[in-house]
């Protein structure tokens, strides 16, 4: 009996404009776990995790990756080069996706997208969150100021002129003002390494 062509078209079409896609995602628009089952023995697609699966050619964006992550691990939040990224303020893009967890927190256990994980004790961990909307998740991301102090603050972590530029780029596009960053920088022990840019860069605009 030939294989259903209509459900491997599906399955295509679907990832094209949804990849990555969970199993159920597929199976709510009709397509069968034979079929994906299939469709990956075939070389159609690739199973990029335990029940997620994309297209070969596909790449996912960055916002693609954080859409996974929030879902997969809700209570993180995504912090340093991620989430400077996301802000628009560096143009390195991080083979993995940063997130932050508290002291305490099971640290989650995530196949794809290829994660980073970081464990912030109080204030760090729970102040400065924005809540995003994307994709159907709530992606929870540290504010301009506060990001750009966990910069400063963690240089083991983030390259120094990696957090100079971001600094520079948040006051030249005007997406956060130099006294909103100040005042992070005081509140979360990024003042003493961030000061001396902060001045450069405010007496040079």
């Amino acid at each position: 009996m030939p294989r259903d062509p209509t459900q491997r078209q599906r399955l295509l079409e679907y990832l094209e404009s949804h990849a990555p896609a969970r199993a159920r995602d597929l199976e709510a628009v009709g397509v069968s776990a034979a079929t994906i089952s299939r469709s990956v023995q075939s070389g159609d697609i690739l199973r990029l995790g335990r029940g997620l699966y994309s297209l070969p050619d596909s790449t996912p964006d960055t916002h693609e990756t954080l859409i996974e992550v929030a879902k997969r691990a809700p209570k993180a939040v995504i912090c340093l080069t991620s989430a400077l990224a996301f802000h628009g303020l560096t143009d390195q893009l991080p083979r993995r996706v940063w997130i932050a967890i508290g002291a305490r927190d099971w640290e989650p256990k995530i196949t794809y997208p290829k994660i980073r994980t970081v464990r912030f004790r109080e204030p760090y961990f729970s102040s400065g969150i924005e809540d995003h909307q994307m994709g159907g998740a709530t992606i929870r991301m540290y504010s301009i100021p506060k990001t750009l102090a966990d910069a400063f603050r963690n240089k083991r972590l983030v390259d120094r002129s990696v957090a100079i530029e971001a600094l520079k780029a948040a006051i030249e596009q005007r997406k956060a003002t130099p006294s909103a960053i100040a005042e992070a920088a005081r509140t979360y022990s990024a003042w003493n390494q961030m000061r001396p840019y902060l001045e450069a860069v405010t007496s040079n605009g």
